[in-house]
């Protein structure tokens, strides 16, 4: 079975990859300090199972679910030093929780666990959409911890991590989101724009259509338009219409005193 481990912890990583390199018929085919290095070695390697802690810096154990290709994607067992997390493992179709500290025997169970899902008759494909249905849920659903200060783009090969402040505009074209930066840069997600919003600090981002928020401090004009509607232009040029069941809400937040 080729495994990878995802763990920001140094010492967390070398206490799993000894105990993994005992067991036999068991290879450890690499290890990442955060989640973004993640993304990059499970698509690079192709594992079976993959261990990555939930609470690493920038990109976490959710977040590189959420940007590997589904053809990539392995069995997943996370790793959290808190037990509160122990529950949403499970709810997100995870094989496996390991909880820190990890006990070797606990993690040969797991391993074993791996094996038994791979052994199963075509059930890869079915685990895959399992824990990736999982993880979308879990975002609609779960209230943010806090506001995201930074948002993980796939660019090419690449993982960017893209602080919100820079982010002026987020515009939505079906289940894609485009992102649009101060100096104009273009990313896109795929994400749906309603759960993307309940992640964003509502201080800096307005909705200003169904499918439009922009970021407050980007507004630099807000222009009156027949029918009680406006159009607003931000720093990099762009001009965002405002819908009229929004205009209200930009008056109150932006138009007053």
């Amino acid at each position: 079975m080729r495994v990878v481990i995802a763990d920001d912890e140094r010492p967390a990583r070398a206490f799993l990859a000894a105990t993994l390199r005992a067991l036999e018929g068991v290879e450890l085919v690499g290890e990442a300090t955060g989640g973004a290095e993640a993304v990059t070695l499970i698509e690079r390697t192709h594992p079976d199972l993959a261990l990555l802690d939930l609470q690493m810096p920038e990109v976490d154990g959710l977040a590189v679910v959420r940007l590997l290709r589904r053809d990539r994607l392995p069995l997943v067992a996370f790793v959290t030093a808190y037990d509160e997390y122990a529950v949403q493992a499970f709810e997100l179709s995870a094989i496996d929780y390991l909880l820190k500290p990890v006990e070797p025997a606990r993690l040969r169970e797991t391993v074993a666990r791996a094996a038994a899902r791979l052994a199963g008759v075509d059930t890869r494909a079915v685990e895959v959409d399992r824990l990736r249905a999982a993880v979308v849920a879990y975002d609609r659903g779960a209230p943010p911890a806090e506001y995201l200060r930074r948002i993980p783009v796939r660019r090419r090969d690449d993982t960017i991590i893209l602080p919100t402040e820079q982010i002026v505009a987020i515009i939505a074209d079906g289940e894609l989101l485009h992102l649009t930066t101060g100096t104009g840069e273009r990313h896109t997600i795929t994400y749906r724009l309603k759960d993307l919003e309940l992640k964003l600090d509502p201080s800096r981002f307005v909705r200003l259509s169904r499918g439009a928020i922009v970021n407050i401090d980007a507004v630099t004009r807000v222009s009156p338009m027949p029918g009680g509607t406006y159009v607003v232009t931000l720093t990099n040029k762009l001009q965002v219409p405002v819908s009229r069941g929004r205009a209200r809400t930009l008056r109150d937040g932006l138009l007053r005193l």
